[in-house]
């Protein structure tokens, strides 16, 4: 384990924490909300300790997996920390664990709050909420590898731990080059919304904000109401239409700005995605159409919502606590599915359900024809077995992990809805789930174990299971473990 080098990439996040809380200080001292010195006393704190660290790079620079690993678990629960602080010393989120849980469920860009009365919070700390989802939407290690060089060509091994998907590929033939690239797309598609947002009317604070908010596909409002408190045709269509871009592998997005349009659309993964986007809307639409005046109205909102759910962004124009169980249980089905890999959603991505429903075709086809050899094709290309075998090892602790914490958070003899649908919202990073944690509702009433136990969740759902294992794992501290590539 090279331990200098872990403590100088430390070093590096806490600094680079320290300056990103610039922007919420300024934000506090533009609106004079009384919150800066908050601020000003987590970003001192946070340099007092991450610039001694980074002050010299180690000689010796290489991050093999098992580094890559315990690096991005650590990195995201030490900023999680230290990005609480502000909620602290503010008083406006006095307890620390709800503190912990609203700056996890922001950095995992999940969405979920606490929050009983979101409105009353000051300009300065609703901002820092939202710019968590954001800087937590493409990676808290793609942002700083984009920036700054940090262990070479290696660097690989940070990303492959960090970003969502069952594989990460290069775009650039460096590493920095392509967190560099992506890094343009994320804020180009930021800065698009916040424009078209302002167009309409909407004020620059909240074009912001939200914008923030839907292109991390984080989902954290600023109105009780979420997006519903706007009641704005346009709004919805332009967060609507932002949500499901930020939903696609970004890799694509990178092809089409290369002129290579047509390689991008035959992904089969987007057509999947936006397949199930379409379907899901129509079946919805008609489901929900008796609750509305017209077609129209009844499109709107229920694209929206799938859109919203789908790339686990978790905003809301309508409770769809009141609507018909067909349209719910799509939904909850939806929150399971999430974006496309390489995507700035959570769930368990398309490619991965792609992959599963193709080897169940397979084993079904073997059982028939036991003779009979048959490959997966994925994106046009051959699943070698081991992706095939990694896809199903990963659902199978998903499931295992999932049970598990739904077993714990009874323990806060809630009503069966409520429980299953947070810890489903929380591991799949959504925000909302169903009846007292629906889109007008909150998890304050969850009691402080349960609401560790969904902040570890949020964690697990947003770093993909493997690197916070990895952390606790024993073997892995071991000197003598053999290093491998992920």
């Amino acid at each position: 384990m090279n331990f200098p080098m872990i403590s100088y990439i430390a070093g590096v996040i806490l600094s680079v924490e320290g300056a990103l809380m610039l922007l919420p200080l300024g934000v506090s001292l533009l609106y004079r909300d009384g919150c800066w010195a908050s601020f000003a006393i987590a970003i001192a704190l946070l340099l007092l300790i991450g610039l001694p660290l980074a002050r010299r790079k180690p000689q010796n620079t290489d991050i093999y997996a098992k580094e890559g690993y315990v690096i991005v678990a650590g990195a995201w629960i030490v900023m999680s920390l230290f990005g609480a602080m502000p909620f602290l010393l503010s008083g406006e989120i006095p307890d620390f664990i709800d503190a912990l849980f609203e700056t996890v469920s922001g950095f995992t860009t999940t969405g979920s709050s606490i929050l009983r009365d979101v409105e009353a919070m000051s300009r300065s700390m609703l901002f820092w909420r939202s710019f968590t989802h954001w800087i937590g939407g493409m990676g808290v290690l793609v942002f700083i590898m984009a920036i700054l060089p940090l262990a070479g060509g290696r660097s690989v091994y940070l990303m492959r731990a960090e970003s969502p998907g069952p594989s990460v590929g290069k775009l650039a033939p460096k590493i920095r080059s392509t967190a560099k690239i992506l890094y343009g797309i994320y804020i180009l598609l930021t800065v698009l919304e916040v424009i078209l947002l302002c167009l309409g009317g909407m004020p620059l604070f909240d074009s912001l904000v939200n914008s923030f908010a839907s292109v991390g596909t984080g989902g954290f409002g600023i109105k009780a109401t979420s997006i519903a408190w706007y009641n704005n045709a346009y709004f919805d269509i332009v967060i609507t239409v932002f949500m499901i871009l930020c939903g696609i592998n970004f890799n694509l997005f990178y092809l089409i700005l290369m002129g290579h349009v047509l390689q991008a659309l035959k992904s089969e993964e987007l057509r999947w995605y936006l397949g199930i986007i379409l379907v899901s809307t129509i079946v919805i639409s008609l489901n929900i159409l008796p609750l509305y005046d017209n077609i129209a109205q009844a499109l709107r909102y229920a694209v929206f919502q799938v859109a919203s759910i789908i790339t686990t962004t978790g905003f809301a124009t309508a409770d769809f606590n009141l609507w018909p169980s067909l349209s719910r249980m799509i939904l909850v089905v939806l929150m399971f599915l999430g974006a496309s890999a390489g995507s700035t959603g959570g769930g368990l991505k398309i490619a991965r359900f792609v992959i599963l429903l193709k080897s169940i075709r397979r084993d079904v086809h073997k059982a028939l024809h036991p003779r009979a050899y048959s490959l997966i094709r994925f994106e046009e290309k051959t699943v070698d077995e081991d992706t095939v075998r990694g896809v199903g090892s990963y659902f199978a602790l998903y499931m295992l992990l999932l049970v598990c914490s739904v077993l714990l958070v009874s323990l806060n003899e809630l009503d069966f809805t409520t429980t299953v649908t947070a810890v489903i919202a929380c591991f799949n990073n959504i925000g909302p789930g169903l009846e007292l944690v629906g889109p007008m509702g909150s998890f304050a009433d969850f009691t402080w174990f349960s609401k560790l136990i969904l902040t570890i969740d949020m964690l697990f759902g947003r770093l993909e299971l493997i690197p916070l294992i990895m952390l606790v794992s024993p073997a892995v501290w071991k000197s003598h473990t053999k290093r491998r590539p992920l």
